[in-house]
Formats: C-alpha cells, sequence, structure tokens
C-alpha cells in the first residue's frame, strides 16, 4: 500500500545544524531481540565476503538481523520518482526507488537523538574506500578523534567503510554521507553521529546503482 504522501514530508534543516554532525559510531550497539535461527541461501550470498575488495570484507552474520532488514524489492511506498533515494529514519529503511511502482529497500543505520536531520539532498560525488576526516566540532566533543583531524586512511576499521556517498544540499557540503559500516548490530539502530549507514555488502549494491547526481530525500 502507498503511504500517504504527508507521511514523507519533511522539516527544515539549516547548513549550520547539519554541520554540526559527522560520520562516527558512538552508543551501545547491543541487539535486543533474537534473529532467526536459520538464513535462507540466496541471503546468504547476498551478504557472503567480498574477498575482491581493496581491504577484503567478512561475511556479514545477518543471522543477528532482523530480516526486515536484509535487503530486498519492495513495493514502493514513497511516491518519489524513480531514480530518488528516500531515507526512512523513523522506519530505519532506505529505498531506491525504480520504474513500475517498485523499490530496493535496504536496512540502515541512524544518526542517533540529537543528530537527527532531514531533508532534500543530491549525491554531489560517490568515493570507494574514502578518506574519512571528522568535523571540527566532532573533534572538540571527542578529543581522541584529534589524530584524524587530516583524514583516516580507508580501512575496515575507517567509519566510511567500502563505499561513501555524499549529500549536497543547495550546493553546500551537509557533511552527511551515506555510507558502509561492518557492525550488523547497528542496523536498525539510532547510533551514529548523523549519517545513514548500511551493511558493506548494501552500500557497495547501492553505490553501483546510483550515480553521481541522484537526488535524496531523508525524512
Amino acid at each position: 500500500m502507498t503511504l500517504p504522501r504527508r507521511h514523507f514530508l519533511f522539516g527544515g534543516a539549516s547548513l549550520a545544524a547539519l554541520a554540526l554532525s559527522g560520520c562516527a559510531t558512538t552508543g551501545n550497539t547491543r541487539q535486543i531481540a533474537e534473529g532467526p535461527a536459520t538464513v535462507p541461501q540466496q541471503y546468504l550470498d547476498m551478504y557472503a565476503a567480498r574477498p575482491e575488495e581493496r581491504f577484503p570484507i567478512p561475511a556479514a552474520d545477518i543471522s543477528k538481523l532482523d530480516p526486515k532488514y536484509w535487503r530486498q524489492e519492495v513495493a514502493d511506498p514513497t511516491g518519489e520518482q524513480p531514480g530518488t533515494v528516500v531515507v526512512d529514519t523513523g522506519n530505519r529503511f532506505l529505498y531506491l526507488v525504480s520504474e513500475n511502482g517498485r523499490a530496493m529497500r535496504y536496512g540502515v543505520g541512524i544518526g542517533r537523538d540529537g543528530f537527527a536531520w532531514s531533508g532534500r539532498a543530491k549525491i554531489q560525488y560517490k568515493r570507494e574506500w574514502p578518506t574519512w576526516t571528522p568535523p571540527s566540532e566532532m573533534i572538540e566533543r571527542q578529543p581522541e578523534l584529534e589524530p584524524y583531524r587530516r583524514g583516516m586512511e580507508p580501512s575496515l576499521l575507517n567509519p566510511l567503510g567500502a563505499r561513501a556517498l555524499y549529500l549536497f544540499q543547495n550546493g553546500a557540503d551537509t557533511l552527511y554521507r551515506l555510507h558502509g559500516n561492518g557492525d550488523v548490530l547497528s542496523i536498525g539502530r539510532a547510533v551514529s553521529s548523523g549519517c545513514v549507514r548500511l551493511l558493506q555488502q548494501d552500500i557497495i549494491d547501492l553505490y553501483n546503482r546510483v550515480p553521481a547526481g541522484s537526488p535524496v530525500l531523508v525524512v
């Protein structure tokens, strides 16, 4: 069923407010509910190890994850134009709208309370195995990040993971990213400092589907 349009209306957010956030994980990511005992082979294949990557990615243990957050094609609930990326922060889903009323849905982790944001933007550019540079405001809050003021080199430990999509609003960098993440238990939760995180296998899939310039709506 298509959700009412008002469900996807969004509040304004100034760039000054947006600039206060980055992409580091904070807080406890303890899973509350047990995952399924078995995972269908198609999903095991979907989230299998990626040894061909610059930094080999291990398989994601999605048995610890609610199956609704596994990547899957669904009826589009957004009403947006094909090619639009829609992040439903309330339900922890990201949709890539396709033709014929369908969408690819991914589970995501979002910013914790106090760093939530919403609005329209576009993917200005994309990067494989990006460098992560925490904003000055984040370093002030977390002085332990000082060694990375000039950037953290790509690796499996880099908060941006295997891929990052950089969101700009009205021509200015929002400092928010759609990016990879190796922590299965963070999906479906509000744990990051604002950015939208997907499992490594999912961000690679999304990265390969969306070109630079694609519109993004975060609600």
